[in-house]
């Protein structure tokens, strides 16, 4: 009895309650809404009624996916869909800015495309996509294309159409990703180790999200790899683990982490890569001067290149580029530029050792001065491209001498202010090209 009164109370309340009108709905450029369509030719053609609604629309999410899961869709109607909806939506979408995700079975269009680059603005996902979608989750579709170089720059968690690019790119030789969060592979990485095999040169930047497994599968998969980049955002044990694991004969490496590179893995580039031929370090802050001349001993003379770039310790430590002069004599190309305070009397020592050079950078070495320059055209005989900008402990005086005294110069780089009317001229004569 008490249940029934409570109902008829509150059947009571609610038909006095007065009705609030509805709310007025949002703009369209604010409203988000999803529509359904078949991919095929009697369907498709209502897309540009649905989109001539949303003029402002600025951000727009595509999936193929079909009703019964049984059904694969065909290679040949895939990319005639995706031609025929990207034409609709350049022409009803002025204002988009955002289009995800996304899809690169077009390539196999272009059979005789050897590079590719996709640069991808933001990092923004779709929400509602946790695998590839289309005819990309298709194994058997996977194409042999002809890719030799893929620059890839913006790549996001939720880019699971690169899953199928990474499957089908057998002959990649270089690849460079640059501020990507994600490879498009749902984190397994398993798609992504098939085209690693005969990879010769890498680059990652500003990677740090992935990089640690990007690195684990490199060691595992490359074996023809003899160039590695990192630059800003490395993974301490994964770099570890790459160096002290990697089967390949590598000849380059070129860093610049300021916070992940330190002297453990200066060590383990010293064991396992005793060929190596280039080595480029920026701003890597947490190396000692021991852990230099470590390496310097165990590459012996087999280094080519070293670059030390705005690297404290070269400033710090005295005695470590005189060490590593005695143990670089075959170095051809040196780089100790925006080391604002390395003096005349460390630079000096490496250079009585290194008789090899052709290529010296020195750019922002504002310590340096006119006994640098004398010492350069008496120790560096070979000398032919020469970078000294923004050195202001160098004048006039010692440019043209410099000039004069360099059989093998065939370029320089320095300020304008700096080049008498007799070095020009000299320089003219002697064919050396002067760049301010």
């Amino acid at each position: 009895m008490d249940d029934m009164l409570c109902d008829e109370l509150l059947q009571e309340i609610f038909t006095r309650i007065p009705k609030s009108p509805p709310p007025p709905p949002p703009p369209h450029r604010h409203q988000p809404q999803q529509h359904r369509l078949n991919p095929d030719d009697s369907t498709i053609s209502s897309l540009a009624s649905v989109l001539s609604h949303y003029p402002f629309l600025s951000s727009l999410s595509l999936f193929l996916l079909s009703s019964d899961p049984t059904v694969t869709p065909t290679t040949t109607s895939a990319p005639a869909f995706h031609d025929r909806l990207l034409f609709i939506v350049s022409v009803f979408c002025s204002s988009l800015k955002h289009l995800r995700p996304l899809y690169f079975n077009w390539v196999v269009s272009f059979s005789c495309l050897r590079e590719l680059s996709v640069y991808v603005s933001g990092f923004h996902g779709v929400d509602d996509c946790s695998r590839e979608s289309g005819f990309c989750l298709n194994e058997e579709l996977d194409a042999g294309l002809g890719l030799e170089s893929l620059f890839l720059s913006g790549i996001g968690g939720e880019d699971y159409g690169a899953g199928w690019l990474w499957r089908s790119c057998k002959r990649l030789k270089k690849l460079q990703l640059k501020s990507c969060e994600g490879i498009g592979d749902g984190g397994s990485f398993s798609s992504f180790a098939k085209c690693l095999k005969g990879l010769q040169e890498v680059e990652i930047r500003a990677c740090r999200s992935i990089v640690n497994g990007v690195l684990l599968k490199m060691a595992e998969n490359c074996d023809s790899l003899y160039s590695l980049l990192v630059y800003d955002g490395g993974n301490r044990e994964g770099l570890h683990h790459f160096i002290s694991s990697c089967r390949c004969d590598l000849k380059k490496l070129d860093f610049r982490l300021p916070l992940d590179l330190r002297n453990d893995h200066l060590s383990a580039i010293g064991l396992n890569f005793r060929g190596l031929s280039t080595l480029r370090l920026q701003s890597c802050c947490l190396v000692s001067g021991e852990g230099l001349k470590a390496l310097g001993i165990a590459l012996n003379s087999g280094l080519e290149e070293l670059a030390l770039i705005s690297c404290d310790v070269v400033e710090r430590e005295s005695g470590l580029l005189a060490t590593l002069g005695q143990h670089t004599r075959q170095l051809k190309r040196l780089d100790l530029s925006y080391n604002e305070f390395l003096l005349d009397k460390e630079f000096i020592s490496m250079l009585v050792s290194c008789n090899c050079l052709t290529e010296l950078n020195l750019r922002r070495c504002v310590g340096l001065t006119t006994v640098s320059m004398v010492s350069m055209f008496k120790n560096c005989r070979e000398l032919q491209s020469v970078d000294i900008m923004h050195c202001d402990g160098i004048g006039a005086e010692a440019v043209e001498l410099f000039v004069r005294n360099s059989p093998q110069l065939r370029g320089l780089q320095v300020e304008e202010n700096k080049v008498s009317h007799a070095a020009r001229l000299w320089a003219s004569h002697q064919h050396i090209h002067l760049v301010s």
